[in-house]
């Protein structure tokens, strides 16, 4: 059943405290459509308040509190922070579930991943220690050279709300993991869980300041801190549109900026696949997280051969998928998170019919739901290259098809887009897949399966889904910066210049 939300303020230098402007947003249901409590709504005077915090924390007792601390140190606030998170499990993913509509099942799921996520940081925290003053190979006798690694200082991390703690964490626990002092903005649409973190940090002692959390509005909160000249990195995941305001505003102060932004990925599908194991990763790659998924795999690329018959298969696997509340058990398909979104997906749908696509299954809302932002698991068929379905990404659960005769076509077709986060092939020739994964312009390529993601591995994209990686050892270089120490060992004197006579 569902769990009351807990009425919580801003956290700032290890305190609750409340807005400056005393404002606060309304918490919906999108299950239901009901207001189920509120969260504050930061400004810019509570940016102020957050970033003076981070940059006091960094430099009290002269760094030794946290960012010159050793790895091993941080560590433990890691691991700590990871034993609360298993601790509270189920109710956290209870209030996410609740609070972004995602099934149960997957709010639990992600709550594995996000205490698996810090414990995997504090183990990099440790190594840190090890790798520091890494000698560097010099082509002169006379000198040696080593590298440092360190904390980059006050970080923002601006998150969206179809992961709202999980991507949060990729965030919070390589930043903290690295010394950095970090200042979290979830999305408004989704915020509940990244405030319950704030008081995991506060139960578990993490030093004050060392990490902040603005939950408000993006132009609000988001917007100053991304140019607020004190942070001095600012990584964000979400919409293309708010990630080029990021650039702009950072590139003022020359600030360095990671963004994950949209995706329109391919799931190409060859005629030697077992149709049915195919059909499951086809509609897990679109359809997983409500389908609110920045590496959907949302166009499906199908051999002409077998386009038929999978396309009858997926359109009875996809009536088969229960749409319900997300506490119901068995559910694996919720509401999408709002209101807006929901009519954003519907226009889609409608506009796909409109250009001449068909609809095969889907694009409306269950009949059996009247309350909430529920929508059916949608497919599309008939498409071209030039319809809007194919080239926009809709954030929601709907697949659109497209047939093909030849490998090459199908790459041609994977690569037709603005995007590059995700990309998948499915076929039982594995250097066929190989060449696939080579020819896809994407940063990540899943064979014969779409969406795992596992901590250890580098996660991001090309071209306009962003750049720079979160996850992996990739994920910790977001938030350390590398200083070269390079010593003159020699007991000769340089020697360049011509020395004064001496008197």
């Amino acid at each position: 059943m569902p769990i009351p939300v807990p009425s919580r303020e801003l956290f700032i230098d290890g305190e609750w405290k409340a807005p400056v402007l005393k404002k606060r947003i309304p918490i919906i249901n999108p299950s239901t459509q009901q207001i189920i409590g509120d969260i504050p709504a930061a400004t810019k005077e509570d940016v102020d308040l957050a970033v003076a915090a981070a940059k006091s924390a960094l430099s009290r007792n002269k760094g030794a509190d946290w960012s010159s601390a050793s790895g091993s140190v941080r560590a433990r606030y890691l691991r700590a922070i990871a034993a609360k998170i298993t601790e509270k499990k189920t109710e956290l993913g209870k209030l996410e579930a609740l609070d972004s509509g995602k099934p149960l099942d997957e709010t639990l799921w992600d709550m594995d991943d996000v205490a698996g996520c810090f414990n995997y940081y504090a183990d990099l925290a440790e190594k840190l220690d090890e790798i520091q003053k890494t000698p560097v190979s010099l082509p002169m006798e006379t000198f040696k050279s080593y590298v440092l690694k360190e904390p980059i200082g006050v970080v923002g991390l601006i998150t969206p709300w179809n992961y709202p703690l999980l991507i949060a964490t990729w965030k919070v626990a390589p930043a903290l993991a690295a010394g950095c002092a970090a200042i979290l903005k979830p999305s408004e649409l989704a915020s509940v869980t990244c405030l319950e973190l704030a008081e995991i940090c506060r139960e578990v002692g993490l030093p004050r300041g060392v990490l902040n959390i603005l939950t408000g509005l993006g132009p609000e909160a988001g917007a100053p801190l991304a140019s607020h000249p004190d942070v001095d990195k600012i990584t964000f995941t979400g919409s293309n549109a708010t990630g080029s305001k990021i650039m702009t505003a950072a590139a003022q102060l020359v600030k360095p900026v990671s963004l994950e932004l949209g995706g329109k990925s391919p799931i190409v599908i060859f005629e030697d696949v077992d149709l049915d194991k195919a059909a499951e990763w086809a509609l897990f790659g679109c359809f997983w997280v409500n389908g609110q998924i920045c590496s959907a795999t949302s166009r499906l690329i199908v051999h002409e051969s077998i386009a038929t018959e999978f396309l009858n298969r997926l359109v009875k696997w996809a009536k088969n998928i229960k749409i319900s509340d997300p506490f119901e058990e068995g559910c694996r398909l919720g509401p999408v998170i709002s209101e807006g979104q929901y009519e954003k997906i519907l226009k889609f749908i409608s506009n796909a019919k409109s250009e001449g696509a068909i609809i095969l299954t889907g694009g409306s809302r269950p009949e059996h739901l009247k309350k909430g932002f529920f929508i059916e698991p949608t497919i599309i068929s008939a498409v071209t290259t030039s319809m809007q379905i194919w080239r926009e990404e809709v954030f929601g659960p709907v697949l659109c098809v497209k047939t093909f005769s030849t490998e090459e076509e199908a790459i041609d077709l994977a690569n037709d887009t603005i995007y590059g986060l995700g990309s998948a092939v499915l076929s039982n020739d594995l250097e066929r897949c190989e060449r696939l994964s080579k020819a896809f312009k994407a940063g990540i390529v899943w064979v014969n399966c779409s969406q795992p993601c596992f901590t250890q591995a580098p996660w991001g994209g090309n071209k306009h889904s962003g750049f720079g990686r979160d996850l992996g050892e990739w994920g910790l270089d977001n938030y350390l910066t590398v200083k070269q120490v390079t010593q003159y060992i020699s007991d000769e004197p340089w020697g360049w210049y011509q020395p004064p006579s001496k008197l």
